[in-house]
């Protein structure tokens, strides 16, 4: 989907945090306010046994509210879903898997917040408006299927940035820049394909 950003007023101060801290530096509130709740992390992922790789699929967790992108017991995820696990600065850089769209792994590559990031933005509608989040997208959550059926559900646009939406960041961000200026389960070897793997 390409979008342009929207024309509002932006009251941001002129040094942002979650475009000038390191991760390692954010506060609690700080940190858990860079999810941009598009509710990609939360889906179901599968790995290959035998090459590692890992799979998103169309399967959200069971605890993914599917309308509002964002998990519905929060406070309690990790004690209700075990392999659920807590984001890290190292995990950030290291988890290969991370949506290319994610806040947390931009930072931790040194990029700032694309346009439509709440943060950035002012409202929490532009990551659904931008066909980041999986809103529209995920019916089917892991309590709908049995594990055998995960892997018909394989898809490829979690791991992927919609059209247009990191460039329009980019446009953005030379804008900005001009004005400045200016101014285990392990896969089954007679299924041959792969099972869940013990992350979202």
């Amino acid at each position: 989907m390409g979008h342009e950003p929207p024309r509002r007023g932006n009251s941001m101060a002129k040094t942002a945090y979650w475009d000038e801290k390191p991760l390692e530096a954010l506060t609690p509130a700080e940190w858990e306010s860079l999810c941009d709740g598009c509710g990609r992390c939360c889906l179901v992922k599968l790995e290959d046994e035998d090459t590692g790789r890992v799979y998103f699929t169309e399967i959200a967790c069971r605890l993914l509210d599917v309308t509002t992108c964002r998990c519905s017991d929060y406070a309690h995820r990790r004690r209700r879903v075990r392999d659920c696990l807590k984001l890290t600065p190292d995990l950030a850089a290291s988890l290969a898997w991370l949506p290319p769209t994610c806040a947390y792994r931009l930072r931790a590559e040194g990029r700032r917040l694309p346009w439509w990031h709440p943060l950035v933005s002012g409202s929490p509608e532009t990551v659904h408006e931008a066909g980041i989040s999986v809103r529209g997208r995920v019916s089917l959550t892991e309590t709908d299927l049995k594990i055998d059926d995960y892997a018909e559900h394989i898809v490829s646009w979690p791991g992927k940035s919609p059209r247009g939406a990191l460039q329009v960041a980019k446009i953005a961000a030379k804008t900005t820049r001009k004005k400045t200026t200016r101014g285990k389960t392990t896969r089954g070897k007679a299924a041959g394909r792969p099972q869940i793997q013990g992350s979202r």
